[in-house]
């Protein structure tokens, strides 16, 4: 039988009690049937809840379409912004090798645009573009999303001219809604091939969908794997009414009662490198989940060790207003030793013939205690190894801790009202047709 993610509370026991958060994790299991009746806010939004089995059928015909890139194409632009992109690169980043880009080979490249407006960057792309053997995969529901519409007009016109339209439509992929919509219109209207972002899915929960799964499975990385991590965490948490066993139920109640106790910042902590854009797809997730109506715990990250060399005084000596959520990998993939220096100049030999993991599994331990010594409340998960089993596990965990969180918050989790207020006044300084008198007002602003 595999292990399962575990946490460990014991850095919490200064601030709160093992009784208090058994006692909430309790109360909390009626939002866990509230999630399962879907009788809460964002009821409409909780098609993720069963995606590890409701994916299954689409699996194959994901992996031949990830198959059919990699044999036309050396390299594969992902259009998309939040939810749409993050939760791919999460697990790519997270299980590829450190320097696949640098690799020669058969390795295929994966390449990200649609997240920003920066024409550098997206003129420097067109650069590289220019000897590259690349497709498309476009992901928006609505296709008129300004910055992966713009990316995807851009990107479009310029592999039409490399290859002609009709070899461009065997190329680009899109992910979008079942009916409506410019990216249906467009995709309907030239032949390319479509998945279907469900409509009772929203983005930051649609990993297990083809939003994430196809560019997961265009790097050669197993979507298989990683669904039944994911449906392991479901029995785990989903399914599972008894508090005490239940990590969701554990994690939730903790970082809310932190917040009760006066630590509204939550900093996500890895030890490995790999984890960084883990840590993007988790802010983004818990951000734009609970940030509304005045509330919610501040999603923020650091990479250590390599952090304690900046962010690393402060958290130890700072404000006393955060926590730290530790992502602890038990196993590396790989193995490597510290020599023996006849010198010992550095005097590293102390350190000679320990694995770099052991190393830094002391870093590790020494920081938590460090930190908990400076009054850092500390939760750590701990995952038996970087694979896809667990990084679909994490994904699952993590999905449902934040739907329960939410509504321990009395927010709805499953909706973003304030991220149209950036959007509405852009539209109306660009002079969008219906937004012209708006843009007045606000350029008399400036």
């Amino acid at each position: 039988m595999k292990e399962n993610l575990s946490i460990n509370l014991k850095n919490t026991s200064k601030f709160i009690s093992d009784e208090e958060i058994i006692a909430n994790a309790q109360l909390s299991v009626r939002h866990l049937d509230t999630l399962n009746a879907g009788t809460g806010p964002g009821n409409d939004f909780l098609g993720w809840l069963s995606l590890p089995d409701d994916i299954l059928p689409q699996i194959e015909r994901i992996e031949k379409t990830a198959l059919h890139l990699r044999s036309v194409s050396d390299t594969t632009v992902v259009i998309g912004i939040g939810g749409s992109y993050l939760g791919s690169r999460a697990v790519i980043e997270a299980l590829s090798h450190s320097f696949s880009s640098l690799l020669t080979g058969k390795h295929h490249d994966m390449i990200f645009a649609g997240q920003n407006i920066s024409e550098d960057y997206l003129a420097e792309l067109l650069e590289l573009l220019d000897g590259r053997n690349y497709s498309i995969v476009v992901i928006s529901k609505s296709g008129t999303t300004t910055e992966p519409a713009i990316a995807f007009r851009i990107l479009k016109d310029h592999l039409e001219k490399r290859v002609g339209k009709t070899e461009a439509a065997k190329r680009i992929i899109a992910i979008t809604d079942a009916k409506k919509g410019a990216l249906r219109s467009l995709a309907d209207s030239n032949g390319y091939e479509t998945f279907i972002i469900p409509d009772n899915i929203g983005g930051r929960y649609s990993v297990l969908t083809p939003v994430g799964l196809l560019p997961i499975a265009i790097c050669g990385l197993d979507i298989r794997l990683l669904v039944k991590g994911a449906k392991s965490m479901e029995e785990l948490t989903r399914l599972n009414k008894h508090a005490e066993t239940n990590p969701s139920l554990l994690y939730a109640s903790a970082r809310n009662l932190l917040l009760q106790n006066g630590k509204p910042i939550e900093i996500m902590v890895g030890f490995n490198p790999k984890l960084h854009f883990f840590s993007e797809w988790w802010k983004q997730l818990y951000g734009e989940s609970e940030g509304k109506d005045g509330k919610g715990i501040f999603p923020a990250s650091v990479d250590l060790t390599t952090d304690l060399h900046s962010m690393g005084q402060y958290i130890q000596d700072g404000q006393r207003i955060l926590f730290e959520t530790i992502i602890s990998v038990k196993n590396p993939s790989k193995k490597l030793s510290i020599p023996l220096e006849k010198n010992d100049s550095d005097q590293l030999n102390y350190l000679a013939g320990k694995r770099l993991t052991e190393v830094n599994y002391n870093a590790e331990l020494g920081t938590t205690l460090a930190h908990n010594d400076g009054n850092v409340p500390i939760i750590t998960l701990t995952i038996p190894s970087l694979d896809e089993y667990y990084v679909g596990q994490l994904i699952y965990f993590f999905e449902m801790a934040c739907a329960i969180s939410g509504y321990i918050l009395d927010v709805n989790p499953f909706d973003q009202p304030g991220v149209e207020a950036y959007k509405k006044n852009m539209f109306a300084l660009l002079n969008k047709p219906g937004f012209e008198e708006e843009g007045k007002k606000l350029k008399k602003r400036l």
